[in-house]
């Protein structure tokens, strides 16, 4: 089993930055990918940003240029850097791992707890 927990939220103004965790543990050597979803309010959750576990990464448009993923996997950390914040930025930030349980072979999917980033105008 994998658990993830995110942390790194808060309120900034608009132009400034927040960094984004989220650490795994349990089977980590089962996570094929880790992407950051942002739910904003009453609103469906939408995948920002995603790295597998070579080196590809993908974005939404919105975010390219702005929004960094990278990950340590020596700390099984990923992490989500985010420059030049607007307020439509504004959500509940949530990551997921998917992969592929070693002990069955079965395919998963994990969501961590979320972390609210409030951008003010």
């Amino acid at each position: 089993q994998v658990q993830l927990v995110e942390s790194g939220g808060g309120l900034v103004q608009a132009g400034g930055s927040l960094r984004l965790s989220c650490v795994a543990s349990g089977d980590t050597d089962s996570i094929n990918a880790i992407g950051w979803y942002r739910q904003a309010p009453g609103k469906q959750r939408d995948l920002v940003a995603r790295i597998s576990s070579g080196v590809s990464t993908n974005y939404e448009d919105s975010v390219q240029g702005r929004f960094t993923i990278s990950r340590d996997n020596a700390k099984n950390t990923v992490y989500l850097q985010m420059n030049s914040l607007k307020p439509e930025d504004t959500g509940v930030y949530y990551c997921k791992a998917d992969g592929v349980a070693t002990a069955w072979g079965v395919p998963f999917s994990v969501w961590g707890q979320g972390a609210l980033v409030t951008v003010s105008s």
